[in-house]
């Protein structure tokens, strides 16, 4: 910081005059007096970047102008910084100051003689001040612009999950639709599957009784009046084989004997435990034999319709009682099979 150099002692020299500093006549308590001009030991320099300019044609009025303006500052400083006091510092971004050097000195504000032109800062302080907003103006504009930028983000992401929801749901329908219409089909070919088993069934069973009764017209039982007393298979010791090969129509003796189909009679006659016995053979080769007779009506080689009388219900042969002993041999086989089956499959029912 520069200082005034001290000035050299002037001579004293009574003054002539009566008035002193604005006193009518001169007081002996007055003078002498000398010009104060401080010095570096004197002055405490200014901290920062604002420097005193020089004294110009020296002076104590300009020396303790520049003076006050460097106590008022350090003051004002110093009250700063005292309000500041208990509260954590604020960082402030301030515009560069221009320095002492290039302010007007301050004794020139009162000199009318100053000529000197002095330059101030580049920067108007008008500039200064509207520079701030400005820029936090533009701050504001790029947070709000960042703002928007990432709303729209976030946007796009969760319109993309939604994208994304309403893709996998309606993937989940169509499965579940494709699934429901897999199942219908199935359940729809089970329930045709079993609709047209039971439709043939039906119709198989319509057939069969078609075909029943067409041979129930061909057919008939081998006599009336009487009851089933044995069947075939049943066993009992009074058979032979151990079981009972036919099947028995208990019936009064004399009770008629009808031929079950037309055939051929191949047999008639006496047959040991079977009494008198007639064998007819019909046109497939089943042979039917007709035992324990009490009469035949028929010879060998005859051939005879359905319903037609060949015999008598008697009690010929190895038997209880009177009844008509009926077998039932396939392609003549010597082993019979069950009668009350045959004439079941004919469309009798005995």
């Amino acid at each position: 910081m520069a200082s005034n150099r001290p000035a050299s002692e002037a001579p004293f020299m009574p003054s002539q005059r009566t008035e002193s500093f604005g006193y009518g006549e001169r007081r002996t308590d007055e003078g002498p007096w000398e010009e104060w001009n401080p010095t570096e030991d004197s002055v405490r320099p200014v901290r920062g970047r604002h420097r005193v300019a020089k004294q110009r044609g020296g002076g104590l009025a300009r020396s303790s102008t520049v003076l006050g303006v460097g106590v008022i500052a350090a003051v004002g400083a110093g009250g700063m910084a005292s309000a500041n006091t208990g509260k954590p510092p604020v960082s402030i971004s301030l515009p560069d100051l221009p320095s002492v050097e290039h302010l007007p000195s301050v004794g020139s504000l009162f000199d009318d003689s100053a000529q000197e032109t002095h330059q101030g800062s580049a920067t108007a302080l008008s500039d200064v001040a509207t520079a701030a907003p400005e820029a936090v103006h533009d701050t504001a504009d790029a947070g709000e612009a960042l703002r928007n930028r990432i709303m729209a983000q976030a946007e796009q992401q969760q319109s993309q999950v939604e994208a994304k929801a309403r893709a996998a749901t309606e993937a989940a329908a169509v499965k579940k639709a494709q699934a429901d219409a897999a199942e219908a089909k199935k359940e729809a070919e089970a329930k045709a599957a079993a609709a047209k088993k039971k439709a043939d069934e039906e119709a198989k069973k319509k057939a069969e009784e078609a075909r029943l009764a067409e041979l129930a017209k061909q057919y008939t039982l081998p006599t009336s009046s009487y009851t089933i007393t044995s069947t075939f298979g049943q066993a009992g010791s009074m058979w032979s084989s151990g079981y009972h090969t036919g099947l028995d129509f208990a019936a009064p003796t004399g009770t008629l004997i009808k031929a079950i189909h037309s055939g051929t009679i191949t047999e008639a006659g006496w047959a040991g435990a079977y009494g008198y016995r007639t064998i007819l053979t019909l046109d497939d080769g089943t042979e039917l034999w007709f035992c324990h007779q009490s009469s035949i009506s028929v010879s060998a080689g005859q051939k005879v319709s359905t319903g037609e009388v060949i015999g008598r219900v008697g009690a010929t042969g190895n038997v209880t009682g009177p009844h008509l002993h009926l077998e039932v041999h396939p392609d003549g086989q010597p082993t019979g099979i069950d009668p009350m089956a045959w004439l079941n499959g004919k469309g009798l029912t005995p």
